[in-house]
């Protein structure tokens, strides 16, 4: 693999990436795992996402977890990409939320404006 010498590589490689992440068919959700989401209930709020996941037999859905995302104040914070859309960040994801947000957004397209950070 050949070194990235300047930012302007760079630059592209994320927007290939990013292009290539929207054009998937799968829906991906990620779930915030630094210590502050861990501290707020971050793995019980996975722990519910995966067994809805199941449960529902919802296997062109994508689970991962990340880091802290950057809002402490509002976590569980959890990230679900459809595909060919923008993010949507949910905030104060408890394990009945999540719930939730598996059967109204990621099934049913329903968008619960007051759940998301804006």
């Amino acid at each position: 693999m050949s070194k990235i010498t300047s930012l302007l590589e760079l630059v592209d490689i994320k927007k290939a990436m990013l292009a290539q992440m929207k054009e998937s068919d799968r829906t991906k959700i990620v779930v915030g795992m630094g210590t502050c989401g861990i501290s707020a209930g971050a793995k019980e709020t996975a722990i519910a996402l995966q067994k809805e996941i199941g449960e529902r037999s919802l296997d062109h859905i994508q689970m991962s977890i990340t880091g802290c995302i950057g809002l402490c104040v509002q976590e569980p914070l959890v990230e679900v990409q459809k595909p060919g859309r923008e993010a949507v960040v949910f905030k104060l994801v408890d394990e009945e939320r999540a719930r939730q947000i598996i059967e109204q957004y990621v099934v049913n397209d329903l968008l619960n404006e007051d759940w998301i950070v804006k």
